[in-house]
């Protein structure tokens, strides 16, 4: 009997936070450990957005050439399948760091269409949840498909501790969630690459 090979799923990971103790990067580092030790049939690679330069098309070059960092982002995206999204709120929408490498996949070609995509966030109060739905709309415009459940926007200043000192997912019920999130996407991924 035959075993049917697993479809594995490349997907981008992109925090919008720069900060190195982030705790939206903790979600990314999370996700990765969970790629690799519960869910299967998914490859995540971080994506560093911190070397793009601020969108400039003075900075195209002839024929539509980019600068180094932004054609090694945009290849970055090009080659996954799906993206997840790590996007702390500011001022009730997504970081400019975000936005800045959301625009430069954006020029023409448009590295993001017909994508799956999940977001998560952490923070407080809401959580980041207010910057999900400009992240949505902004979405709508790039032909990237969220998954519509589970949202996961986590308090991350409620007790019980949701990360350790350095960053790390530490609460269960977090993490469990977290593995929801990654299936749903592995699964909205392989529905639009009609597997």
């Amino acid at each position: 009997m035959e075993v049917a090979a697993v479809q594995i799923i490349r997907i981008a990971a992109i925090c919008g936070s720069l900060r190195q103790g982030s705790f939206n990067r903790g979600l990314i580092s999370s996700a990765l450990d969970l790629s690799k030790q519960v869910v299967s049939g998914m490859e995540i690679e971080y994506v560093e957005i911190s070397p793009l330069p601020m969108l400039n098309t003075d900075l195209e070059g002839p024929g539509g050439s980019f600068p180094d960092a932004v054609d090694a982002f945009r290849q970055k995206i090009r080659e996954a399948d799906a993206v997840l999204f790590a996007s702390p709120e500011y001022n009730y929408s997504v970081s400019a760091p975000l936005k800045n490498a959301i625009d430069w996949a954006s020029r023409t070609p448009n590295c993001w269409g017909g994508k799956a995509a999940a977001i998560v966030s952490a923070g407080g109060g809401f959580g980041g949840g207010r910057s999900h739905y400009h992240l949505r709309q902004i979405g709508v415009y790039l032909d990237l498909h969220f998954i519509n459940k589970p949202e996961f926007f986590l308090n991350a200043f409620a007790p019980p501790a949701k990360f350790d000192s350095n960053g790390n997912l530490i609460d269960a019920e977090a993490t469990e969630k977290l593995k929801d999130v990654l299936l749903s996407l592995r699964s909205h991924a392989l529905r639009l690459k009609g597997s």
